[in-house]
């Protein structure tokens, strides 16, 4: 894997109320890699997103309706990702960080060529935020010990199938390795 000179690193959904939810591989692995690759992209002064989700979005699946209500500290990022004043904050309500969010304008603001990307599910905010990048031209960089899926099946689908035609696959030691070499 590469590691452009302007990459930003997305963790998306570790909050209190996904990661409660079990998951193929445990929850806590996934927030401690993540709170590592935040911790690394940091003292090299490169943007961290924090993503979180609000609620579901509209309309019919056949997953059922999406109109329950959430406990009071369901959108709250775990306290383990140590979240910075110079982190941004995406707040969304689709499947994907990118759609009907700031994401793009910010991280162009920025000069940010490569995601970096991390969290919760797999198969639907990871995925769905790496096939959003890839098609707005970012090159994008999967870790693929740091995310997780409630599903198993799902989850090494995307792994297997689906992320090598969006992108680079990485471990966590990869990319902190990419990093450390960058000093």
């Amino acid at each position: 894997m590469q590691l452009d000179k302007n990459a930003a690193l997305i963790v998306i959904d570790l909050q209190k109320g996904i990661v409660r939810v079990p998951t193929a591989r445990p929850a806590t692995e996934i927030v401690e890699r993540a709170a590592r690759l935040a911790h690394a992209f940091r003292e090299r002064h490169l943007p961290v997103v924090l993503v979180n989700v609000s609620g579901p979005p509209s309309g019919r699946t056949e997953a059922g309706p999406h109109r329950f209500s959430l406990p009071p500290d369901w959108t709250e990022l775990v306290l383990e990702l140590n979240q910075q004043p110079g982190d941004y904050l995406v707040t969304k309500q689709r499947v994907g960080a990118f759609t009907g969010t700031s994401l793009d304008d910010y991280l162009r603001q920025h000069g940010v060529t490569q995601v970096v990307l991390a969290g919760i599910s797999t198969s639907t905010g990871v995925e769905s935020t790496g096939r959003s990048g890839f098609d707005l031209g970012y090159n994008v960089t999967f870790v693929v010990d740091a995310v997780t899926d409630r599903d198993a099946d799902s989850h090494r689908h995307s792994i297997e199938k689906v992320f090598p035609r969006f992108g680079e696959i990485a471990t966590t030691e990869e990319v902190l390795a990419r990093l450390e070499q960058r000093n």
